[in-house]
């Protein structure tokens, strides 16, 4: 689970890592105070997705009316966006991107920082791999303060600035453990001319198996983009939503994306993505449930169980089928364990089992196209 910005920012503050001065502007708010961090300052919007700067979605405002003007610009633009985050500008001298994360092949976490900060550290990575150093943090014993001041060195800061470095390095550790974090990152980390040093932006995933020792950040349905995404969430079925014509209903994410992209080659368009494989693979009735709440023509369900089993996931087709009398044609392709109480159960419920998944796909594209099977 993602945080938002203003989020991330807060918790900043209560582990003493200096944030800019701010408000938070809801979308509600007929008259907002913008003025109230002073000017210059920066208008950003709070969306999960990355890249804001390059979208247009933070700006530098001069004065109240330029403040007011893209206050209204960005709810505009981001109608689904709830929430405006208004900070005080900061003169800056330097920036840096500091991180803490899992590193899964290790089972340790990994602390990763760079002077170079601002940028894409996906990049950075690829174009200049030399400037970013990295420091593995057993979980057993935590991140050390030899640790913490061996990057703070390297990060050519101030004898004050490397002081606060080291501190706000610990303290990122710290929210990484309390909130059960896979990712605390700052970037950039603003070295300012003023001799200190002030979290720019902040980012704070939880793991989502952890999130229930979280409720401080429980989202509400109003953080998801339709009912149907909010839904899938709770239920922990990797779902998303696009705009086309195919609900997609598969057990297995690599058998989900091939179907997507089958789907795209035979010239159909996808109307969601849904894996109810592995975990989830007694969920059909949810997962057909969730389906039927996105627009689309017809749905495809494309399942191989091994461990899942075909025969599990036909019965729970077959009572989905029956509980919600869906509205548009099924396509099968039931394959794996039990394969053939499968077949069974699908003609006996009135649905005509396929074999192939790339039959499958065109069986769905041609009736989305309001063809004959």
């Amino acid at each position: 689970m993602k945080l938002y910005e203003y989020q991330a920012k807060t918790v900043f503050s209560e582990h003493k890592i200096p944030t800019p001065k701010s408000i938070l502007i809801q979308k509600e708010d007929t008259n907002p105070e913008v003025k109230s961090v002073g000017f210059p300052s920066v208008v950003k919007a709070q969306v999960l997705s990355g890249g804001r700067g390059k979208r247009g979605l933070i700006q530098l405002v001069k004065n109240e009316n330029e403040a007011l003007y893209q206050v209204k610009r960005l709810f505009e633009i981001e109608p689904s966006m709830k929430h405006l985050l208004i900070e005080e500008a900061v003169h800056i001298d330097k920036e840096i991107y500091v991180s803490i994360t899992v590193d899964a092949p290790s089972g340790k976490a990994i602390l990763i920082a760079s002077e170079s900060g601002g940028v894409e550290i996906e990049t950075l990575a690829v174009e200049h791999p030399e400037l970013i150093i990295k420091e593995p943090i057993d979980l057993r014993y935590g991140l050390l303060s030899h640790q913490a001041r061996h990057i703070a060195y390297q990060m050519n800061l101030s004898v004050n600035q490397t002081k606060q470095m080291i501190q706000i390095l610990m303290n990122i550790y710290e929210i990484f453990k309390k909130y059960d974090a896979e990712l605390v990152e700052i970037n950039p980390l603003f070295a300012t001319k003023e001799d200190t040093l002030i979290a720019g932006d902040g980012k704070i995933m939880i793991d989502d198996n952890s999130v229930f020792r979280q409720p401080r950040f429980a989202q509400t349905e109003t953080d998801y983009s339709s009912e149907a995404a909010y839904e899938a969430s709770l239920e922990g079925i990797p779902f998303i939503q696009f705009d086309g014509d195919i609900g997609l209903m598969c057990a297995g994410a690599g058998l989900t994306t091939t179907v997507y992209d089958l789907i795209h080659y035979e010239g159909g368009t996808v109307a969601n993505y849904l894996e109810f494989g592995g975990p989830n693979y007694k969920k059909a009735v949810k997962a057909m449930e969730i389906c039927l709440k996105v627009p689309s023509k017809v749905i495809l369900i494309v399942t191989f169980g091994t461990i899942a089993r075909a025969d599990v996931m036909a019965e729970g087709i077959v009572e989905a089928i029956k509980k919600l009398n869906p509205d548009r044609p099924i396509v099968t392709c039931i394959r794996g364990t039990n394969e053939a109480h499968a077949v069974e159960l699908l003609k006996e419920a009135g649905l005509t089992p396929l074999f192939d998944t790339e039959e499958a796909v065109r069986t769905a594209v041609r009736l989305a196209k309001g063809e004959k099977r």
